[in-house]
């Protein structure tokens, strides 16, 4: 396939609630997607998960922009791709600005599997027809708030809770929540809020039966995560700090954590992700899918990248009702007794809703070979 053409929206959507985190507060979320055409007119569509601010990591949809129009956008155009693969090699000079290589190689991988009559599920090599989901919570105003929350999303069928700690905001909270909820699947995402002077706070964590602690550390940190897992029973799970299969090598080999978790934009795209799947999957070592408040179009392709094997805790894939009103796909994502039924339409499976589109687009850019 040759790309012709590329179609940049700048986006901003209102999310239904508030999500809150130990570094902060989003409803209102600005995001960028990327249409790609090849020769035949076909179309293809992926989506930065880059925040307004560099908060996550040190990506900006400013600065996703300026990398998808000065330097992405050059390499693939007019360029013939035989495998979405050839894309994570075009790009891998560039360091770093891995949601900016994501979002453009996201879209070049539906390009590709609607093209060969494959879903993107089948075109990774997923084999299941449905996938388990959990439900990432924010951080409450008060624990009574949080409770009820939970209540209503374990009656639905989600199957795994995860909530958002930071300190002041941790033990008691999981005390209190495991005191309501002794037997749902529970974990603790920090967000990097700790450092290796709050290891014996952190050991408290292990009377509570968690499934993981997500990226208790330094956002960049793979060496005092491995002092941590030594100290505690619970599963330190790695977020963060691992963009690349050559991070999650390391991490393991010096035993920084039990657990991945595999988030596309965050590693570049989804030919590095499946090959830290593999890697993990090698070693016996389980993965599962974080979110990042994506709309429908990077929600198809964490549905997708899911049916891989080794995806065997249920990731943070959760409908699109949770997050918006209106979202921008058709039909919307939808949960049902905690899965999500993988769709069986070529490329995403899910139709880009354009009328929908149209009334969040902040801002369009066109791109064709001079």
């Amino acid at each position: 396939m040759i790309i012709k053409e590329v179609n940049i929206r700048r986006m901003k959507m209102m999310m239904t609630h508030p999500f809150t985190t130990s570094f902060g507060t989003m409803q209102e979320k600005e995001f960028l997607l990327a249409e790609v055409k090849d020769e035949l007119g076909n179309s293809g569509w992926g989506e930065s998960v880059a925040f307004h601010s560099p908060w996550y990591n040190e990506e900006t949809i400013e600065t996703n922009l300026h990398i998808i129009e000065d330097f992405l956008i050059p390499l693939v155009l007019e360029e013939e791709i035989g495998h979405p693969d050839e894309v994570n090699e075009l790009f891998a000079f560039i360091r770093k600005n891995n949601m900016a290589k994501s979002t453009i190689e996201g879209a070049i991988w539906d390009l590709y599997a609607k093209r060969n009559q494959l879903t993107l599920a089948e075109a990774l090599g997923g084999k299941a027809d449905k996938i388990e989901v959990g439900i990432s919570i924010g951080i409450q105003e008060n624990v009574a708030d949080l409770v009820e929350l939970i209540r209503g999303y374990v009656e639905e069928g989600y199957k795994r809770i995860k909530v958002k700690i930071k300190p002041g905001y941790d033990i008691e909270v999981i005390r209190e929540l495991r005191n309501h909820f002794p037997d749902v699947p529970l974990m603790a995402d920090a967000n990097s809020a700790y450092t290796l002077q709050d290891i014996d706070l952190l050991k408290q964590l292990d009377e509570f039966n968690l499934t993981m602690v997500e990226q208790p550390l330094a956002s960049d940190d793979i060496i005092d995560h491995a002092t941590l897992q030594k100290a505690i029973i619970t599963p330190v799970c790695l977020d963060e700090s691992i963009h690349s299969l050559e991070d999650t090598r390391k991490a393991l080999e010096l035993g920084s954590c039990k657990i991945i978790n595999i988030k596309i934009g965050r590693v570049g795209g989804l030919t590095e992700a499946k090959k830290i799947h593999d890697y993990c999957m090698e070693r016996g070592v389980p993965v599962w899918c974080g979110g990042m408040l994506e709309s429908g179009i990077g929600r198809a392709h964490n549905v997708a990248l899911t049916t891989l094997p080794n995806f065997i805790l249920p990731g943070d894939t959760a409908g699109s009702s949770r997050y918006w009103e209106e979202d921008i796909i058709s039909p919307e994502v939808v949960v049902e007794d905690g899965y999500i039924t993988v769709p069986t339409a070529y490329g995403i499976g899910y139709e880009p809703n354009l009328e929908v589109m149209d009334k969040f687009t902040v801002e369009e850019m066109n791109y064709t070979a001079k």
